[in-house]
């Protein structure tokens, strides 16, 4: 700090005037232009300065006959200097240590320096000779103290002590501004340095720790200053600054920003860190551990930064650039541990970068600001196919003789990269990513299959068949890769799924419906009988839209297949059997020969097309056995579709109905339960 007029001599007021004249006589000094014009040079007036310092305390000492309080003795430092420092530098750091020496041997000669003269030295950068000086003033106080001599001054002793404390602090803000600029420039002044190791060396010498705190008034005189703490704290400062001057741009100048930022921050203190570790270390003797010092003066600056970086409004890319910074790349051989940087800069005694609330806080924003990114890659999928498949009816590709879509791939590539770049950040933080994923996934799926069903509901797609075969092949493939690769128990998506399949299923089958039951309605018609109409074309109409399902994974597309058939073979056996008007037989022959689907229709072909009554009963004999749900009202009317007269179906009826007495679970058992008997009169 500067040292004026004002702050050398500010005290309360008081009635004296003393102190008030001599700021006058500070100020006039200090405005003076034969004050910054003297010559203060440091090779001389150090010299003179401590032989007139040693001869004033001798002569005082002599008088009193005892030595003042607070006298100092020089400490001689031995510094390893780097053989790899220029012969000139060497010769400056010696040489500062030889002044010290001379300073130390011999007494100071002439009037002592005044308070300005002294914050000249200062300000100038003389700070042994400074010191040397303040230290006379200092104990040169304190022995008039002792001896009692402002005992009617007070005031007087309180401005002395004032301009000492003054002095030292002046030196204090040196200390700190050389230490602070230690880095500034773009080479190490070692001289520099080494003169300040010899300052606060000789400052502790002087004033060893008795424990007292500074107090007020003249109770500063002989305290020690603790420059060593300050060094300390010039360093927490000088990393402060730096870290904070590290380049950053605005999000609306650059979207990548933080990872910009973040590059300059490592590459700065990088070069700083191996200044230190090859130049500032060797100004300093092994006991001040310069390089522990400088860490850790990094290391705080650097987690309040991060602090302070975490608490903005970050986006999912930020949170995991700043995520991944401070768990990869901090004490990675990117940064700290640097091959080049070892043995010197050690991280693993550093403290927490962030503190645990800190840190868990940053990875619940990671994980909310995921949950908006998951559902936007969930809804471009879901976009995609509206777009690109949908409205431009591409059929799906057929892979392996399966209907392939590449949703469950795309979702598990979301659901796994997501849970990569998590885990890379810890195990826990990978675990909640999945866990969003699946909660995402179980509200997406019901969603896309809403729109799916829109779609095919609000038009007769050709493509409808093939991608309602295609997502239930994936969302399979879905449910068993989460269960794979991911460990997922998927218990709760298979109740999700088994309802989005029933819901596509219905939506097959209402448009199996719309185009089979025109046809259906044609048995036995006129134009039926007379092949205007042939069955060939229900064939035709319900093999073009179930082919699709023999490409659907087993035992999914199975099931429908036997589903569709069983649905058609029903159609088919209530339209046959319905009471219609009467038939000859060759007539009713002309129209059973339609035994392209199920055994039922052979069965019952078989009996309306045989012309001996007696194979009748064994007809109806496997019919029973084949669907034990056969009621005794479908029995009598195939044969009464047969032409049989009352007698001779009631007879038929008792030899081959008792097939159902033990049913044997044929394959389709419930076809019949489904179809309503037309009214025949019983013959029992």
């Amino acid at each position: 700090m500067d040292l004026d007029s004002r702050s050398m001599t500010s005290e309360p007021a008081s009635p004296m005037n003393g102190a008030g004249e001599e700021k006058t006589e500070a100020a006039s000094e200090l405005s003076s232009p034969a004050f910054h014009s003297r010559d203060s040079g440091f090779f001389e007036r150090g010299i003179k300065t401590m032989l007139s310092i040693r001869k004033s305390k001798q002569s005082l000492n002599k008088e009193k006959g005892k030595e003042g309080t607070g006298t100092w003795k020089g400490k001689r430092l031995s510094l390893r200097l780097s053989k790899s420092y220029d012969e000139k530098k060497n010769t400056v750091c010696n040489g500062v240590e030889d002044i010290g020496e001379k300073i130390e041997a011999e007494s100071i000669q002439g009037k002592p320096l005044s308070v300005m003269e002294i914050n000249e030295l200062i300000q100038k950068g003389q700070l042994l000779e400074a010191f040397a000086n303040i230290k006379y003033l200092e104990d040169e106080t304190i022995t008039e103290r002792d001896a009692e001599k402002y005992k009617d001054n007070p005031q007087e002793l309180v401005r002395k002590s004032k301009d000492v404390d003054l002095l030292y602090n002046s030196i204090t803000n040196m200390i700190q501004s050389i230490v602070v600029g230690t880095l500034e420039h773009p080479t190490v002044e070692n001289a520099t340095l080494t003169s300040l190791v010899t300052l606060i060396a000789r400052e502790e010498a002087a004033h060893p720790n008795t424990g007292n705190a500074a107090g007020p008034g003249s109770d500063l005189l002989g305290t020690p200053r603790k420059w060593r703490e300050e060094w300390k704290e010039a360093i927490n400062e000088s990393a402060r600054k730096r870290v904070l001057r590290v380049p950053m741009a605005s999000k609306e100048e650059e979207s990548s920003w933080l990872d910009l930022h973040l590059g300059f921050l490592q590459k700065c203190l990088s070069e700083d860190l191996l200044k230190i570790k090859l130049s500032v270390k060797k100004c300093y003797p092994e006991e001040y551990q310069v390089c522990d010092v400088y860490v850790e003066a990094f290391h705080k600056a650097i987690a309040s930064h991060l602090q302070d970086l975490s608490r903005r409004p970050l986006e999912f890319n930020e949170l995991y650039t700043l995520l991944d910074w401070v768990a990869n790349v901090y004490r990675s051989e990117l940064f700290l541990g640097h091959p080049d940087l070892k043995p010197e800069v050690k991280t693993e005694n550093l403290s927490l970068l962030l503190a645990p609330a800190d840190w868990d806080k940053l990875k619940t924003d990671y994980i909310a600001s995921a949950k908006g990114k998951i559902k936007s890659y969930f809804g471009n999928i879901l976009r995609l196919e509206v777009t690109e498949k949908w409205e431009k009816e591409v059929h799906p590709e057929v892979k392996e003789n399966l209907y392939h879509s590449s949703l469950s791939f795309d979702i598990q590539t979301i659901i796994g990269e997501h849970m990569k770049i998590s885990g890379v950040i810890s195990r826990s933080l990978e675990m909640k990513m999945l866990e969003l994923c699946l909660a995402e996934l179980q509200e997406f799926i019901p969603r896309f299959g809403e729109e799916f069903m829109a779609w095919s509901t609000a038009q007769d797609s050709p493509i409808f068949a093939p991608c309602f075969a295609a997502y239930i092949n994936s969302f399979h493939d879905l449910a068993s890769g989460l269960e794979t690769m991911f460990k997922v128990n998927t218990e709760e998506l298979q109740k999700i799924l088994e309802a989005l399949t029933r819901n596509f299923t219905n939506i097959f089958f209402n448009k199996l419906r719309t185009k089979v039951q025109p046809l259906l309605k044609k048995i036995l018609t006129k134009d039926w009988i007379f092949a205007t109409e042939r069955p060939d074309s229900l064939a035709s109409a319900v093999s073009q839209f179930s082919k699709h399902l023999q490409h659907m994974r087993e035992p999914t597309g199975q099931e429908l297949l036997r589903d569709v058939h069983k649905y058609v073979v029903k159609e088919y056996i209530m339209q046959v059997i319905k009471p219609r008007r009467k038939m000859n037989r060759e007539t009713r022959q002309q129209g059973s020969d339609s035994d392209w689907l199920l055994p039922a229709i052979h069965h019952i072909a078989d009996i309306i097309g045989e012309k001996k009554k007696d194979k009748i009963k064994e007809y109806v004999k496997e019919l029973c056995q084949h669907y034990p749900d056969i009621r005794k009202e479908h029995v009598l009317a195939v044969l009464a579709l047969r032409g049989l007269g009352h007698t001779r179906r009631a007879a038929i009826l008792r030899q081959g109905y008792h097939a159902l007495e033990s049913p044997d679970g044929g394959e389709c058992s419930t076809l019949f339960a489904e179809i309503d008997a037309p009214l025949i009169i019983s013959c029992f």
